[in-house]
């Protein structure tokens, strides 16, 4: 039983035998205490005054006297008007750290039986994944690890979108400017060659635009005019036709970039249990069409063009198929849809997309509630905020992209200069180096843009992360690695610090007790993360953490400590400490050294 349902189960006895009233379990809840005031949980007693029919401040003290004295767990309370705020003893959390030291799966939730699909990354094959597709990735990666920690079964999903207009492109200037440039030939990342095209078909149809309105066209006539665009539209058709020639470069053009993908995949450290394609599933959903028109969940107009009616559900009128029987996104993402069902039959099924996307997730979820399938209820988008630089906005189609991998490189090496000047690398080899510069650039690139919520859109500053001080990665990254000096030290100092080494310790400082609450947070705080797919909760916690480690470090001594027993607490406090950063560092994704 928890310290938690040890103290519920003392109110509910309080009210049996104060006040002759049975409270139920979901009446009674206890939050923690705010700062401001000694305790460990606070009970708010104004709710109950009908019950106890005596002043709120009077009920406290009563309700409080009784768990002082019947309940193991409660050594002293205080009230404030309504609030008890009840103090845990430091027995008690001596117990409670015994059981969280001694557990194997602290920080993994029991399984719960139910399987959830996380979709996220989504990219475009026809340019290199830029910063807002690192947020996209860093979520979507964290959430689907927080929610294995929760005890799902988790599929990890990338639909790709390696088909339309977009596509052809850059299959388009590649045939004309390209002259066989392949990335061996070209020094570039095949994912970099297909956006060099990207953006060389942009400036090349702006010039054309630009020609054909000085010739007297309007801007209008000249975009839809460009011989560019109008041989793009005929590649697209071409390639949905199978035509040879068109399917062969783009599968060339494909497996390069599929090639530059793994590799800033790998860099990320994301990955991925089951790839979807947009050229396999473009035509799925026109069946679903069909069934929605029989069930008359759709109807149809009187140019063939088939709609649902939301607008019992708060929106308006959303088209599904076009009057000439060709697709719109919301066809084929219905298809999508089932098709991921059939194949692992998940109870949940998260889209991490950003918020630009909200609308079109609002009514595909409504109508697949609609159609009355037996997972629209766990469908869930999670909406991110745009990452924003210092210096503005990213744009693809004119270059000036902040690419991924650059972004990435710059962190690390980033990490490299600020550790030097420093002077944190005394005693490593190259190689070792290295890695910490690796692990340092990445783990605060990560954790800047976990540790806000994801729906509040966010200015990514790259010299503020990579701080040792403040709410930052390397913050935490170098609390870790901290304890594991401490924790080589005291194993070349042959200290027991296993239960054994601190069995009978009676007395528990401040400093420690108040360590040990935070550490006994830690399955609360991955449940609330969980809940509500926010990696920033956990992120928050592990700051926290660092920051309540660093005071009982400098408040407390380890080895000047002359009662042998407290030595070894001590130590295995900072252990768990250790084994928690480095739990909760990899459910968001981030190493943690153990040297620095």
């Amino acid at each position: 039983m928890t310290i938690e349902q040890q103290i519920i189960t003392g109110i509910k006895e309080a009210f049996q035998t104060l006040f002759s009233h049975e409270l139920s379990a979901g009446e009674l809840v206890l939050q923690p205490t705010r700062k401001e005031f000694e305790g460990t949980f606070t009970f708010v007693v104004f709710p109950f005054a009908k019950v106890t029919k005596m002043a709120p401040e009077a009920s406290g003290i009563k309700i409080g006297e009784f768990l002082k004295a019947n309940t193991k767990v409660v050594d002293d309370y205080n009230v404030v008007k309504g609030f008890l705020n009840i103090s845990v003893g430091k027995n008690a959390w001596l117990g409670v750290f015994d059981s969280l030291y001694q557990n194997p799966d602290f920080g993994q939730l029991p399984k719960n039986g139910q399987k959830v699909m996380v979709e996220y990354s989504s990219p475009n094959t026809n340019k290199p994944l830029h910063l807002g597709h690192l947020r996209n990735n860093f979520l979507g990666y964290s959430v689907s690890e927080i929610l294995k920690a929760n005890g799902y079964d988790v599929i990890k999903a990338n639909l790709v979108n390696d088909r339309g207009i977009h596509i052809c492109k850059s299959m388009v200037a590649y045939r004309h400017f390209g002259n066989g440039e392949t990335p061996e030939s070209s020094g570039l990342k095949g994912d970099h060659l297909a956006g060099k095209y990207y953006v060389i078909f942009d400036q090349q149809y702006k010039k054309q635009i630009q020609e054909l309105t000085e010739k007297g066209q309007t801007e209008d006539q000249a975009k839809k005019n460009a011989p560019l665009i109008l041989e793009a539209q005929e590649m697209l058709l071409k390639w949905e036709a199978n035509d040879p020639e068109v399917i062969a470069l783009w599968k060339t053009m494909n497996t390069w970039v599929y090639a530059g993908f793994d590799a800033t995949y790998k860099k990320m450290g994301v990955d991925f249990d089951k790839f979807y394609y947009e050229s396999d599933t473009y035509l799925l959903g026109k069946d679903i069409v069909d069934e929605g028109l029989a069930k008359e969940v759709f109807f149809k107009k009187t140019d063939g063009s088939v709609w649902v009616d939301l607008s019992a559900e708060g929106l308006d009128e959303k088209l599904v198929l076009r009057g000439d029987g060709t697709s719109v996104y919301i066809t084929q993402d219905m298809g999508t849809c089932d098709l991921k069902y059939q194949d692992f039959k998940f109870d949940k099924s998260v889209y991490v997309v950003g918020n630009e996307q909200d609308y079109h997730f609002d009514v595909l979820f409504k109508i697949m509630r609609k159609l009355g399938r037996p997972y629209g209820n766990g469908l869930y988008h999670l909406s991110y905020g745009m990452v924003d630089l210092p210096t503005g906005k990213m744009k693809s189609r004119e270059g000036t992209v902040v690419d991924a991998d650059d972004l990435m490189q710059e962190m690390i090496d980033t990490a490299e200069s600020h550790t030097k000047e420093l002077g944190k690398i005394d005693g490593f080899n190259a190689e070792e180096a290295a890695a910490l510069y690796e692990t340092l650039g990445m783990g605060a690139l990560k954790y800047f843009l976990l540790k806000v919520d994801p729906k509040k859109r966010m200015l990514f500053n790259p010299k503020e992360s990579i701080e040792f001080q403040g709410n930052t990665g390397p913050f935490i990254q170098y609390s870790h690695a901290r304890i594991a000096a401490i924790l080589r030290k005291a194993d070349q100092l042959g200290v027991d610090f296993s239960t054994n080494g601190y069995a009978g310790m009676d007395k528990l400082e401040n400093a420690e007790r108040e360590l040990i609450v935070v550490l006994y947070d830690f399955e609360k705080k991955i449940k609330a993360a969980g809940e509500e797919f926010s990696p920033s909760l956990l992120a928050q916690y592990l700051f926290d953490l660092a920051k309540e480690y660093n005071r009982f470090y400098a408040d407390l001594s380890i080895f000047n400590e002359s009662d042998p027993k407290v030595q070894s607490f001590r130590i295995a406090l900072s252990a768990m400490t250790a084994k928690t950063i480095k739990a909760g560092m990899k459910l968001l994704g981030i190493n943690v050294p153990d040297r620095m």
